[in-house]
């Protein structure tokens, strides 16, 4: 199992690419499930995530065929096809190492009429249940059966009519789910306090490239035409506004000047303006966003919460950072219970962090060291390696095995910007 090293202390200077969106890029490739057609999503990260969907579609029969796929590019072009699917069954091997795994549901649904689908993986970071995309589904009309560990989705004859449902709480995988179920609905559905994501938004605009009806782009409230049929379509994934953020807090906590290639400030606003509390400069320049730091960190005090506001994926990113700042800062986590567990690793490296429930008080530290830690999750591994960027000494994180899922070639964009970063097997 492999581990990252860090020799901390190098300030962060240069160009890092920014690449496409990981949570986005697993929302749009379900959607060749819709259509016989090709579908050709440009900027697929290179991220185990995506290798383990595109199989999963290769499950169920889709074809796929990746172009331009040169070492040294970023990004990719991935072409799918689904001419005639083999299969309506997601199985548990393939599901169980990822949680997007529950959007082949819907899109499923709607093509065949059917699907079953195992219950899903992913990170420890608490409670994440499904029941929001299934009464979603039954909202359209579905019948819904649970049994052996799957969940198995079954449509009218004819096919789903359409609905309405109101969501009483925010879910961008529901809302996604949803969208993918209602496009070829015999009727209209509606959707009420829909996730607003920036990725919600992207999903919805492949679905209207490929021909789907949807209104209320954007907002709490989606109205979905439904139609007989989706065409293929070419379409660009968004650039990652997580990866964009992390890259910005390790540049912030070096006291860096780094130019985020490709991020754009709509998909990001929360992040930045919190950055900015913390004393940090972020401003819009032709090709992305420059980042810069020529003063010390300031304290900040937020809290998670859907879109627009600042994204659960940033808490420990931003955490790790305020470990660096002059004064005691308060964040408090109200998406997942149970994502703080990178607390423990960054006070190994003498962070001072005081948790108690959904709340985290970090009190700022003139220094950090560097130390063996473990990651935990994807974004808590994140904040051990800008920690480790800032730290004293020598930092190993062990498990980056979950960095793999959501950040393209880590160590070779840091090494991009300036810091002495390696992989070794451990």
């Amino acid at each position: 199992m492999d581990k990252i090293i860090i020799r901390g202390g190098r300030r962060l200077s240069g160009t890092v690419p920014v690449s496409g969106a990981k949570n986005a890029a697993l929302t749009l490739l379900p959607c060749a499930l819709l259509t016989e057609e090709p579908l050709t999503l440009r900027n697929l990260p290179r991220l185990a995530d995506i290798d383990s969907f595109q199989h999963l579609l290769n499950q169920f029969g889709i074809s796929t065929a990746i172009a331009g796929a040169r070492p040294e590019d970023f990004g990719r072009v991935m072409t799918l096809q689904a001419t005639r699917l083999t299969s309506t069954v997601a199985p548990y091997d393939l599901v169980r190492k990822m949680r997007a795994s529950i959007l082949v549901l819907g899109p499923m649904l709607a093509r065949a009429g059917e699907a079953t689908v195992s219950l899903p993986g992913g990170c420890a970071i608490g409670n994440r249940p499904i029941d929001l995309h299934l009464k979603a589904l039954e909202a359209f009309g579905a019948r819904i059966e649970l049994a052996s560990g799957y969940v198995r989705a079954i449509a009218p004859d004819g096919g789903l009519p359409g609905g309405s449902y109101t969501f009483p709480v925010v879910s961008v995988g529901a809302t996604e789910n949803a969208l993918m179920a209602a496009v070829l609905a015999k009727g209209t559905s509606t959707l009420h306090n829909a996730a607003r994501e920036p990725e919600i938004v992207d999903l919805c605009n492949l679905l209207v490239a490929m021909g789907a009806e949807i209104e209320g782009i954007g907002s709490s409230d989606l109205t979905i035409h439904g139609v007989s049929r989706l065409h293929g379509a070419t379409y660009m994934v968004m650039p990652d506004r997580i990866e964009a953020g992390s890259y910005a807090c390790a540049a912030a906590i070096t006291g860096g000047d780094v130019l985020l290639a490709g991020a754009r400030m709509e998909d990001m606003a929360s992040t930045v303006q919190a950055l900015r509390d913390a004393g940090v400069h972020v401003e819009e320049v032709r090709g992305g966003l420059q980042i810069t730091t020529d003063g010390p960190l300031r304290p900040v005090t937020l809290s998670t919460a859907p879109f627009p506001g600042f994204p659960t994926d940033m808490q420990a990113q931003l955490m790790a950072m305020l470990c660096m700042a002059e004064g005691s800062s308060v964040l408090t986590e109200t998406i997942f219970e149970n994502r703080y567990m990178h607390v423990p690793e960054l006070n190994r490296m003498g962070a001072r962090i005081e948790t108690k429930g959904r709340t985290a008080v970090v009190h700022g530290v003139k220094k950090m060291t560097g130390a063996d830690v473990m990651a935990t999750d994807l974004r808590a591994s994140m904040s051990l390696i800008i920690a480790g960027l800032a730290a004293e000494g020598e930092t190993r994180v062990h498990r980056v095995y979950h960095l793999d899922r959501g950040y393209e070639r880590l160590e070779e964009k840091l090494s991009l910007i300036g810091a002495d970063v390696e992989r070794a097997g451990d």
